[in-house]
């Protein structure tokens, strides 16, 4: 599935970031980016921006996954992100899992990670369903 969900993406800032879906489903979506130059800030960090959009897209992803037959799509409502640790180099992984799947509205957890598994970011998003 995550191969569909990849193609999807084509053309958009996912692709512009260099996000890799490595599995998706309704219970679990999990993509990495690789840590590159371009998205850094001016201390040679990745930019908190592309950690947030990173995590953004895998519950988005979820939620998306998760939403009611007819339902038009989702959207982000809220988000909140704390950050721990700075990465310059390597690939940081995101995992985002359900807190709450309701009709109307949908919380996914994400923790981002560094290649080493230490923990860089958690972001907790609130996601409503659209209708048509």
């Amino acid at each position: 599935m995550h191969e569909h969900i990849q193609s999807a993406f084509k053309g958009t800032l996912v692709d512009t970031l260099g996000i890799r879906f490595v599995e998706a489903s309704r219970t679990r979506v999990v993509a990495e980016m690789e840590v590159t130059r371009a998205l850094f800030t001016s201390n040679g960090r990745l930019h908190g921006g592309a950690i947030m959009a990173l995590a953004d897209t895998v519950g988005a992803t979820g939620a998306f996954l998760n939403i009611p037959e007819g339902a038009a799509g989702t959207t982000t409502i809220e988000s909140k992100t704390n950050f721990f640790a700075g990465v310059a180099e390597g690939v940081v992984r995101a995992e985002a899992l359900p807190v709450h799947v309701g009709k109307r509205t949908s919380c996914w957890q994400t923790k981002v990670t560094d290649a080493k598994g230490k923990l860089v970011a958690q972001v907790t998003q609130t996601q409503m369903v659209l209708t048509a």
